[in-house]
C-alpha cells in the first residue's frame, strides 16, 4: 500500500475559524469524532503551517515518479536563494573532489531527491511563517533558535556520520515545528498559555498545553514530521528529546544518539541565540557542558562546535534578514577555592602523562578543590555530584582513574564501585575511595567492593599526587597489555579488508569494470525484497550487444572486446545513479532500476540504445556501427520471485530481437506496449 502523501492544507479547502477549531478540540477529546485523530482533524482545517511557493511546488514534484531530476532543477532554479543552498550544501558533501559542482542537477544527485525535499520543505516555512498573531511567541527568535540547532545538528551528525547532513540540518529546524503549530491554530489560547506558562518547567508546559488543546507541541511535532514523510527515526526522537525523563532508547541505539544531538543542539542554539549581555549564560553553557559530557565531547570539541555554529549562523542571518548578535567566546566557568592553610600546592610537580580523572563526591567544596590540585597536576578532571551521576559520566566519557567518596546520600560508594565493576567499560578503572576515617571494616568492606586504593579526609595535595602516581603505574601497564590487543585487532582488520578486497575482485567484470553476474543476482535479490516491503516499482533491463559472434568471428576477439567496452561507456553515460549495471555474460548486460516503474524504465532503456547507436566504433580504418537490442520488465503481483522478473526481461529482449536488430527502438517500444497488455 502506497504511503499517503501530506496535503499540504493547499487542497482547496475552506480555512476554519479558530472557534470552530477549539469546538472541535473539545469535541476530539471527549472521543467523539469517529476514528480520525486529533491531528488529522487539525490538517483538514487548512491551518496548519505548510510549504508554500516554490518550496511546495519542489516537494510536490520529488513526490511524483513521473518527475525526472531535471524537472526538480527547472523548478528550483526559480529561487536562486534555494539554487544557491543546494549548491553549497552539494560541495560540503563531495569537497574531496577537484571540480565544484555548479550546476542544480547535479547537486541534486549528490544530495537526492529525499534531501532535497526536506530542504525544500524547512526553508519554506521558513519563509512564509516568520510572523504571526499570537502576541507573546517570539517568531524571530523561533527561526533564529531553529536555525542554529539545525546547523549544530548538522555539524554533528557528520561528525559522527549519523545521516546525511541536509537531512539532519531539516530535522533540526523543525525539532519544534509544533510550537509554531500551535501559535498558528491556536493564537489566542496558546498566548494565554506562554502568558501563564512561558517560563514553566517542561512536563508543566506541556501538561497546560495538553489541557488546553488535546495535544502537546512535541506529540504535534512529531506528527507534523511523520505526516512530511521524515524519517520514523528522527520522528521518535524529536518526539521526546526535551524530556530530561526520556529514556525509552537502547543505549547506543540510532534513536538514542538522534536524541543526544537533539539535546546538545537545543543547548547550543540557547546559548548562540542570547545577547552578548543577557543573564543566565552560566547556566544555558552548564547545559551546553552536560549535553556534551553525555555525547563523550571533550571541552575543545564544545568549543569548536560552538565557534563553527555561531560563523555559520551569523551568514544565515545575513542572508535571511535576521539580527544576529556576535557569540561570545564559548568558555568553561573556572572556579577557585581557597583552601585553609599551607595545602602544599606550590611543592607539587607535573605529572608529565596527564589522566582523565573522575571526582565523585556530594561535597561541592571538595569536589571543587579536588578538580582544582588534579589540573594543577596536568591532568583532565571532571565532577560529578553523586552515585547515578558519577555512573552515567564514567559510560560516557571513560575515565582513566575514579576518586569516590564512600558516605553518598542515596547511592553511596560501595554501590557505585560495584555498578562501575560490573560494567564492560569500568572493569579496567582505578578506583580511589575517600573516607573520613580508618576503619578496618570500612576498608575491608572497600577493596572487596573493587577499590584500589584509599585517601583519608582531609585530602592532602601532596599525598593525593602520590596515590595517583601509583595508580598511573597501573594504568600504564593496563594501557599496554591494551595496545598489544588492540595490533592483533589491526591484523585482524587488515584481513577483514584484504577479504572484502577479495570479494570485490570475485564480483567485478575486469574486463568493462561492471559488476558480474554473481553480484548481479545477489543484488537483485536485495532489491526484490525491499521493493515488496516498501511497495515500490522495481524494473529491469536485459541488455544484448547485436551481431556480437559475428563481430568476434570477423575481426577478432580484440575488436570484440573493444566492441563490448565500448557499449559499456555509453551504457555508464545513459544510466541514472540510482541504476546497477552489471555484466551477466559474453555480450549480455543487467540494468537493475530500483523505484522504478515501466514507463520510466522504458524511456531509460531509449536512451542508452540511442547513445550506444550514435557513436560508431572505429576498427582500424573501418566505422563499425554498434547496436543493442533491449528488453524492459517491471515487476508486477503475479511475480512470486526475482527470476520471474529476470525471465519477463529475457522475452521482451527476445521479443525486440525478433523484431529485427536493425530497428531496435521498435523492439523496445514494443516491449513496453506488450508488458502493458497492449
Amino acid at each position: 500500500m502506497r504511503k499517503r502523501r501530506a496535503s499540504c492544507g493547499m487542497n482547496g479547502r475552506a480555512i476554519v475559524p479558530p472557534v470552530q477549531v477549539m469546538q472541535m478540540v473539545d469535541e476530539l477529546s471527549q472521543a467523539a469524532i469517529g476514528q480520525k485523530t486529533l491531528f488529522e482533524r487539525l490538517k483538514e482545517t487548512g491551518n496548519l503551517p505548510t510549504p508554500k511557493g516554490v518550496g511546495l511546488s519542489i516537494v510536490r514534484a520529488t513526490q511524483k515518479e513521473a518527475s525526472s531530476i531535471g524537472d526538480i532543477a527547472r523548478v528550483a532554479r526559480t529561487d536562486p536563494a534555494f539554487s544557491a543552498r543546494l549548491l553549497k550544501a552539494a560541495n560540503g558533501v563531495v569537497r574531496h573532489l577537484r571540480r565544484p559542482v555548479v550546476a542544480v542537477p547535479d547537486a541534486i544527485t549528490v544530495l537526492g531527491v529525499g534531501a532535497v525535499r526536506n530542504l525544500a520543505l524547512g526553508l519554506s516555512l521558513l519563509a512564509h511563517y516568520r510572523d504571526g498573531p499570537c502576541k507573546r511567541f517570539d517568531y524571530r527568535l523561533f527561526w533564529t533558535k531553529s536555525l542554529i540547532r539545525a546547523l549544530s545538528m548538522q555539524a554533528l551528525a557528520e561528525r559522527i556520520r549519523l545521516a546525511g547532513g541536509e537531512e539532519s540540518f531539516c530535522v533540526g529546524l523543525l525539532a519544534k515545528i509544533g510550537e509554531l503549530a500551535l501559535a498558528t491554530v491556536f493564537p489566542k489560547d496558546f498566548d494565554e498559555v506562554l502568558e501563564v506558562h512561558g517560563r514553566s518547567h517542561f512536563q508543566d508546559r506541556v501538561v497546560a498545553e495538553h489541557a488546553r488543546f488535546a495535544i502537546s507541541n512535541p506529540t504535534l511535532t512529531a506528527a507534523m514530521l511523520a505526516d512530511w514523510s521524515i524519517p520514523k527515526v528522527f520522528v521518535e526522537a524529536v518526539r521526546g528529546f526535551e524530556d530530561p525523563e526520556a529514556n525509552g532508547f537502547a543505549k547506543g541505539s540510532r534513536e538514542e544518539s538522534v536524541r543526544l544531538i537533539l539535546r546538545l543542539s537545543d543547548a547550543v542554539a540557547q546559548y548562540v541565540s542570547l545577547g552578548p549581555d543577557e543573564s543566565g549564560r552560566n547556566a544555558v553553557r552548564d547545559q551546553v557542558l552536560a549535553a556534551g559530557n553525555e555525547m563523550a565531547l571533550e571541552m575543545s570539541e564544545l568549543t569548536l562546535l560552538v565557534e563553527r555554529v555561531g560563523a555559520e549562523w551569523q551568514d544565515w542571518a545575513r542572508l535571511l534578514e535576521l539580527p544576529a548578535e556576535s557569540v561570545p567566546a564559548f568558555e568553561a566557568e573556572t572556579v577557585v577555592v581557597a583552601t585553609d592553610g599551607d595545602s602544599g600546592d606550590t611543592q607539587i610537580e607535573p605529572i608529565v602523562e596527564p589522566l582523565k580523572i573522575l571526582v565523585v563526591d556530594d561535597d561541592a567544596t571538595m569536589r571543587t578543590v579536588l578538580a582544582r590540585v588534579l589540573t594543577k597536576l596536568g591532568h583532565e578532571a571532571r565532577t560529578a555530584s553523586d552515585g547515578h551521576g558519577g555512573i552515567e559520566m564514567a559510560m560516557s566519557w571513560q575515565p582513566d582513574l575514579m576518586i569516590v567518596d564512600w558516605v553518598m546520600p542515596q547511592m553511596g560508594g560501595a554501590d557505585l564501585v560495584r555498578a562501575i565493576r560490573q560494567s564492560k567499560g569500568g572493569r579496567g578503572v582505578y578506583l580511589i575511595v575517600l573516607t573520613g576515617i580508618e576503619e578496618e571494616d570500612r576498608l575491608v568492606e572497600a577493596f572487596e567492593a573493587g577499590v584500589d586504593d584509599f585517601l583519608t579526609k582531609p585530602i592532602k595535595p601532596r599525598v593525593l599526587a602520590a596515590r595517583i602516581r601509583a595508580g598511573q603505574r597501573v594504568i600504564r601497564l593496563q594501557h599496554e597489555l591494551e595496545r598489544g590487543h588492540e595490533a592483533t585487532r589491526r591484523i585482524a582488520e587488515e584481513l577483514e579488508l584484504s577479504n572484502r578486497r577479495l570479494r570485490e575482485v570475485a564480483l567485478t567484470d575486469p574486463l568493462t569494470g561492471f559488476r558480474n553476474r554473481r553480484f548481479a543476482m545477489e543484488r537483485l535479490v536485495q532489491e526484490w525484497a525491499t521493493s515488496l516491503r516498501s511497495e515500490r516499482p522495481l524494473a529491469c533491463l536485459m541488455i544484448d550487444v547485436d551481431a556480437f559472434k559475428v563481430i568476434n568471428d570477423s575481426y577478432g576477439h580484440d575488436v570484440g572486446d573493444r566492441m563490448l567496452k565500448h557499449a559499456a561507456q555509453a551504457l555508464k553515460k545513459g544510466l541514472r545513479t540510482q541504476d546497477v549495471v552489471c555484466r551477466i555474460g559474453g555480450d549480455e548486460f543487467l540494468v537493475i532500476c530500483p523505484d522504478t516503474g515501466l514507463a520510466a524504465a522504458t524511456a531509460c532503456a531509449e536512451r542508452v540504445r540511442a547513445l550506444v547507436a550514435a557513436e560508431p566504433m572505429a576498427a582500424g580504418r573501418l566505422q563499425l556501427a554498434v547496436s543493442i537490442s533491449v528488453g524492459v520488465a517491471q515487476r508486477t503481483a503475479d511475480m512470486t520471485d526475482p527470476d520471474m522478473l529476470l525471465k519477463a526481461a529475457d522475452q521482451g529482449l527476445y521479443r525486440a530481437k525478433k523484431l529485427g536488430r536493425s530497428d531496435s527502438v521498435q523492439g523496445v517500444r514494443r516491449t513496453f506496449e506488450l508488458e502493458m497488455g497492449r
